[in-house]
C-alpha cells in the first residue's frame, strides 16, 4: 500500500494523470456532440490529409515520416492531433530568436583554426574534410596543445572525475541527462558543497525527463540552499506538448577551463557497478586537459544562457595557460556539439564520414542500432568493400521493445557481412567509433533516431591521438566477453520475436 501511495502522488503519476484526463475531455467533447460526428470525422480526416502533407514535405528523415503518415493514416481522429502534440520539433518565435542569438554568441568565442585544419590535410586530406565539416557546421574548431585519456569503465572516470574536482580554483561545471541519489553521486555533490562555500562557481544542469525517476522535484532548490547554482533542462508539465520530444542528453563536467570530461557516462550508480542493472554496465568517457575543454566549456555556458534566459560573458572562463605549462597533447582533437534545432544532423554526418572513409576497420559500441536506409547502406557498403566491421550492442536490455528492433536490423548487416556482437555480461551503454588506428569518437550519441534528431548531444572526434589505440584495444578485450550473432542464431529466435521487430521497426523513430 505504501508503494502504491508513494506512486499516486509521485509526479510521473501526475503527469500521466493529467495527459489521461485531457485525452479523456477531448474524447468526451467528441462523444457529447456525436450528432455533428459525420462532420467531426469529416474534418478530422481533412486535418489528416494536411497532416500528411506536412509530414511529407518536412525536412525530416523519410523513415520518420512514414514513422508518422502511418498512424495518422489508420487513426485520422487522434493520429493528427498526436503529431501536432509530439512529432513537430518546432519552437516559437522568441525560443528561435534566443537560440540564434546564443548560437551566433558561441560563434564568436570560437575562434576558427584554418592552420590546425591546414596542418592536419598535411598529414591526411580525408581527416582535415571530416575536421573541416565539423567546425563548419557545428562551428567547434579542432585543437592540438590537448591531452586526451580514454576512460574504460565508469569507476576510472568517477576516480578521475573526483580526483579533478578536488583541484577546482575557480569554477565547475556538470551537465549530465541523469543524476540519481547514490554513492557516486552523494561522493561528488559532497565535493562540490565544499568547493561552493569556499567560494568557487560550482553550476549543474540536469535534464527533467531523465532525472524524473532519480531526484525528488524541484532539487534544484536543494542545490541553490548549499550554494550550487542549479538549472533544469525542460521541465515537464502536465500538457500535451511537442516540448517533451527534445532532451539534454549531453554528459559535461568542466573544472576551471582546464579539465572535461563527457562520454555515455552519468552519475548513477549504475555506472560503477554498485550495483547490476541489466546485468554488468559497459560504458566509456573522455577525458580532455587543455585548449580543447574551452568548446565544452562554450557547450555548457551556451546551454546555461538559454534555460537561464540570460546573456552571461563567456569570456571571463577562458582561461589561458601560462606558456610553461604547455600540455603534452599528441594528434588533433575536436569536441562538437548537436541540436535538434538546426536541421543539420551533425552527429550522423560525423558517423557517416568515418563509416564512409574507412579503409581497413571500423569498430563501433552502441545501446541501440535503430538504423535509417543511409546508415544500413554506409555500414553494408563498407563490409562488402572489405572493411572489418563490427558493432558491439548490448545482450541485456534496457528497453525489450527497442532491443527487438535493434535485433531486427541484424541479419541484413550480418548477410552485407557485419558482425554482430552482443555484449553477455550485461547491458552496453557505450556510444564510441574507432577506425583504421587513426580516428575515434567518444560522446553521448546513440545510434537511435531520438538521439540524432531529437536530443541534444555531444561527442569528441580524435585523430592522431593515443587516445584512439586504447578505445580499439578496450574493443577488442571487450569482444572476448561477446556472443558473435550468427544466422544460425537468428534463424533459432522465435517466429513472435522476428514478427515484433518487423512491426516495431516501422514505429522505430518515435521510441
Amino acid at each position: 500500500m505504501e508503494f502504491i501511495r508513494k506512486f499516486l502522488f509521485h509526479r510521473v503519476a501526475l503527469i500521466i494523470i493529467a495527459i489521461i484526463l485531457q485525452l479523456l475531455v477531448l474524447l468526451g467533447a467528441i462523444i457529447r456532440f456525436n450528432q455533428y460526428i459525420a462532420y467531426f470525422y469529416g474534418g478530422s480526416l481533412l486535418l489528416s490529409i494536411v497532416a500528411v502533407f506536412w509530414v511529407v514535405n518536412s525536412r525530416s528523415n523519410p523513415v520518420y515520416k512514414l514513422a508518422w503518415v502511418i498512424p495518422i493514416l489508420l487513426f485520422p481522429i487522434f493520429g493528427s492531433l498526436f503529431y501536432i502534440f509530439f512529432g513537430r520539433n518546432k519552437l516559437n518565435r522568441r525560443t528561435k530568436r534566443q537560440m540564434k542569438f546564443i548560437t551566433e554568441k558561441s560563434q564568436e568565442v570560437l575562434e576558427p583554426k584554418p592552420r590546425i585544419i591546414d596542418e592536419m590535410a598535411g598529414f591526411n586530406e580525408n581527416a582535415a574534410n571530416q575536421s573541416r565539416y565539423i567546425n563548419d557546421y557545428s562551428f567547434y574548431p579542432p585543437y592540438t596543445n590537448t591531452y586526451t585519456e580514454f576512460l574504460p569503465s565508469g569507476e576510472i572516470k568517477f576516480a578521475r572525475l573526483k580526483e579533478e574536482l578536488k583541484k577546482a580554483q575557480h569554477y565547475i561545471f556538470l551537465e549530465y541527462f541523469i543524476i540519481d541519489e547514490g554513492k557516486m553521486w552523494n561522493s561528488i555533490l559532497e565535493i562540490l558543497a565544499e568547493k561552493a562555500k569556499a567560494g568557487v562557481d560550482v553550476r549543474v544542469i540536469y535534464d527533467d525527463l531523465g532525472c524524473i525517476l532519480t531526484l525528488p522535484y524541484r532539487y534544484d532548490k536543494i542545490l541553490e540552499e548549499m550554494g550550487i547554482k542549479c538549472s533544469i533542462f525542460n521541465p515537464l508539465i502536465p500538457l500535451l506538448s511537442p516540448r517533451l520530444n527534445n532532451r539534454d542528453h549531453r554528459k559535461i563536467a568542466i573544472i576551471d577551463g582546464k579539465v572535461g570530461f563527457t562520454g555515455g557516462i552519468n552519475l548513477a550508480d549504475e555506472y560503477i557497478i554498485e550495483y547490476e542493472k541489466y546485468g554488468h554496465w559497459k560504458d566509456t568517457a573522455i577525458m580532455l586537459k587543455g585548449d580543447a575543454v574551452w568548446s565544452l566549456t562554450v557547450m555548457f555556458l551556451s546551454m546555461w544562457d538559454f534555460i537561464r534566459g540570460i546573456n552571461e560573458d563567456f569570456s571571463k572562463f577562458k582561461i589561458s595557460l601560462p606558456p610553461d605549462e604547455k600540455i603534452a597533447g599528441d594528434g588533433y582533437v575536436q569536441p562538437f556539439a548537436d541540436n535538434p534545432l538546426d536541421d543539420e544532423p551533425i552527429g550522423e554526418i560525423v558517423h557517416l564520414n568515418l563509416i564512409n572513409k574507412a579503409r581497413r576497420y571500423i569498430y563501433i559500441t552502441t545501446p541501440y542500432l535503430i538504423l535509417d536506409n543511409e546508415m544500413v547502406m554506409a555500414l553494408t557498403s563498407a563490409a562488402k568493400g572489405g572493411v572489418d566491421v563490427r558493432i558491439i550492442t548490448p545482450h541485456h536490455a534496457d528497453k525489450w521493445y527497442v532491443h527487438t528492433v535493434s535485433q531486427s536490423y541484424y541479419k541484413i548487416l550480418i548477410e552485407s557481412g557485419v558482425k554482430i556482437y552482443e555484449y553477455t555480461p550485461g547491458f552496453m551503454h557505450a556510444k564510441s567509433f574507432v577506425a583504421d588506428d587513426e580516428y575515434g569518437v567518444v560522446g553521448t550519441i546513440n545510434m537511435d533516431y531520438r538521439s540524432l534528431f531529437l536530443h541534444f548531444e555531444c561527442a569528441v572526434w580524435m585523430y592522431g591521438t593515443s587516445s584512439v589505440l586504447a578505445m580499439k584495444e578496450d574493443f577488442l578485450n571487450t569482444l572476448e566477453k561477446c556472443t558473435e550473432i550468427t544466422l544460425e542464431y537468428l534463424e533459432r529466435m522465435p517466429w513472435y520475436k522476428t514478427l515484433a521487430g518487423t512491426v516495431l521497426r516501422i514505429f522505430a523513430p518515435l521510441m
